[in-house]
């Protein structure tokens, strides 16, 4: 069945409509979604290297546009998405502590969180909620994202032959160690 995805997830990756699903993936990620847009990126740089740069581009804008929509719904709807999507996340308890972090450190937390696993959307929602200075946050945003994600193009760019063969020859291991990556995201929120 994982064959089967990643066979499907390369011709996609190569398809038509793979840039619109990324800058979608990036955009929705970045506020309520659960996927990381690297689900995408990895196909879609191993499938064409030669549009690494494009690729990290649309994955950088939409993720910075989507922050936008997190970022309204910390700052103008926590009183209904907003506590929504935090609930799920199981956060509900820990936001006046999350309010007190942003007003001495909200810069550093972008940049540092936008780089980890840890889900984007709870940094943008959070901003919101602290009301961050909505400038920073963007170009705080813009840093943090197109540094992860250009790092992913460049690395898959200059090394794709090697990473693809070791995907294809260990595809339940790197996606176990990719689905593992975005659990311990959700745990070091949960209890850090």
């Amino acid at each position: 069945m994982l064959r089967d995805f990643y066979t499907w997830m390369m011709r996609q990756a190569a398809g038509p409509h793979a840039e619109r699903a990324l800058a979608v993936v990036a955009f929705l990620e970045s506020s309520v979604f659960p996927v990381p847009p690297d689900a995408m990126i990895v196909p879609m740089v191993l499938a064409r290297p030669q549009a690494a740069w494009r690729t990290a581009a649309i994955a950088t804008a939409g993720s910075v546009v989507g922050g936008l929509l997190g970022y309204l719904i910390g700052y103008a709807l926590l009183g209904t998405v907003g506590e929504w999507v935090i609930r799920v996340y199981g956060l509900g308890d820990r936001i006046a502590a999350f309010q007190a972090a942003y007003a001495q450190w909200g810069l550093w937390i972008i940049l540092i969180k936008g780089l980890t696993p840890i889900p984007y959307k709870l940094v943008t929602i959070a901003s919101g909620i602290a009301h961050f200075n909505l400038g920073v946050f963007v170009i705080a945003s813009l840093v943090t994202r197109g540094a992860r994600f250009f790092l992913v193009a460049a690395l898959l760019r200059a090394y794709g032959t090697p990473i693809r063969d070791f995907i294809e020859r260990r595809l339940t291991l790197v996606t176990s160690a990719f689905g593992a990556l975005i659990v311990l995201g959700f745990l070091s929120l949960r209890f850090l």
